[in-house]
């Protein structure tokens, strides 16, 4: 996931789909929006601040259907029943090798599909099927006929989070640098250094010490700002943050969920923690979702109910629990096949939107398709993630992160897993390269002081 570094004003068109998804009535307002561009760029800028905080203070409307508080007290009150936790039998040399896949299949779901982040759905389709890779057998290489390369545009050139090539397989010899797995490295830092009673505070205070603002995007970037200029949490997440319910919590919530085997209410509590710090609503409930599936997956092994488990810690009155709960019924409804399943998101969504395309509820429909129709094959469920469309990278490591943690690091295939060569790069003060089995190793620990927790 990346953006540009959008200005106040332009963040109003996303702020109003926002407002809308929110159930507020923004009746007259685009108007408004449409007014400033006979301004001078200072005084609109002025204004379009003022907009922003005029839009936030709108009132949900009578008769909105759903529920979606953001306090964690608000969101456990409104969810449904579940396991909250569970019997873990499991040795530490399994709990080692789940961990371990966890890692490795987060980084190959989403090494295969950075290069390709931000393409259309047909344009990944086209190239997978021209190059005879469609569904997914193997990497994405640039090595291809030049033909091939100028239709779809295919360069090497290009600067991706300080890398000087674009990230196609042969361009690389370990697991490059994304936010993906930056902030799965972000999650073991802050337990290094505050322990499982860690606060949004102490995550605000891991991203000012240890991540350049840069390497953040969305609503990250906008909460840095805020937390710059001394804005704390929780209103570091919504003062003029347009994107407050796009996936970049959803992407940050593995580690929480790696540490908490068996225990997916406390999984999803560590990811409110974070998440809080920048989103709400169902921006947070995406990361509580993914880090209660992840906790599920520790111990389970049926695709459709760890998406279950994830489900039952976030509001079961939810724009996004409606959504996924909606995927769980479509192979009951006779849609067998996984592209037919695809189509239909994109018929909700309009992939050409950035609001849609990289919004929390959008990509988590992708990642419940993938894991369901998947069938707990990490190839084909990772080829899914990002033959879909949308934002590819953070759905292919998050389906990726969920399989490995199912299945283990030994049962993941050595052709998805040998290229990253047990090496990753990161913008994370004190990660810049680091071996993953040294960071399964420690995350160890956190796993097991949270199976003894009472």
């Amino acid at each position: 996931m990346n953006t540009v570094w959008l200005s106040n004003y332009e963040r109003l068109g996303i702020e109003l789909s926002q407002c809308r998804d929110e159930g507020k009535d923004i009746s007259g307002y685009e108007e408004k929006v449409k007014a400033l561009e006979a301004l001078d760029p200072q005084e609109r800028e002025v204004r379009a601040a003022a907009l922003l905080d005029e839009l936030s203070k709108l009132p949900v409307q009578e008769g909105y259907p759903y529920d979606e508080p953001s306090d964690l007290e608000g969101i456990r009150k409104a969810r449904p029943d579940g396991p909250r936790r569970m019997d873990v039998k499991l040795s530490d040399d399994r709990l080692y090798d789940k961990i371990l896949g966890a890692w490795l299949g987060r980084c190959s779901g989403c090494l295969l599909g950075q290069p390709i982040e931000g393409w259309k759905r047909e344009r990944i389709v086209g190239l997978a099927k021209e190059t005879d890779n469609y569904p997914f057998k193997y990497y994405i290489s640039s090595d291809i006929s030049p033909e091939l390369r100028e239709k779809y545009g295919i360069k090497d050139k290009g600067s991706v989070y300080g890398s000087r090539k674009i990230n196609w397989i042969n361009n690389v010899e370990h697991m490059v640098e994304d936010d993906d797995t930056n902030y799965t490295i972000i999650g073991l830092s802050i337990l290094e250094n505050y322990g499982l009673d860690f606060t949004p505070e102490d995550v605000a205070e891991s991203w000012l010490t240890n991540l350049p603002i840069l390497h953040t995007c969305t609503a990250e970037r906008v909460a840095y700002q805020n937390l710059v200029n001394l804005i704390m949490p929780p209103k570091s997440a919504s003062f003029r943050n347009c994107y407050r319910e796009w996936i970049g919590a959803q992407i940050r919530a593995d580690f929480f969920g790696y540490i908490t085997p068996g225990y997916p209410e406390l999984g999803a509590e560590f990811a409110w923690r974070d998440a809080s710090i920048s989103h709400i609503k169902n921006g947070i409930y995406g990361e509580m979702w993914v880090a209660a599936m992840l906790s599920a997956a520790a111990v389970m092994d049926d695709v459709e109910e760890i998406i279950k488990v994830g489900l039952s810690e976030i509001p079961k009155n939810s724009r996004l629990a409606e959504a996924i709960s909606q995927v769980l019924t479509w192979k009951d409804n006779g849609i067998t096949n996984w592209e037919e399943a695809v189509d239909k998101v994109h018929e909700i969504y309009d992939e050409s939107y950035g609001h849609d395309w990289c919004h929390t509820i959008s990509n988590a429909m992708i990642v419940a398709i993938a894991l369901l129709y998947g069938e707990k094959d990490f190839e084909k469920t990772i080829g899914i993630a990002n033959l879909a469309g949308f934002d590819t990278d953070c759905n292919g490591a998050t389906t990726g992160s969920i399989i490995g943690m199912m299945v283990g690091a030994k049962e993941l295939p050595e052709k998805w897993i040998s290229p990253l060569n047990d090496m990753i790069k990161s913008g994370v003060d004190g990660f810049q390269k680091v071996r993953i089995s040294e960071l399964a190793t420690r995350t160890m620990p956190f796993a097991k002081m949270s199976l003894a927790v009472k």
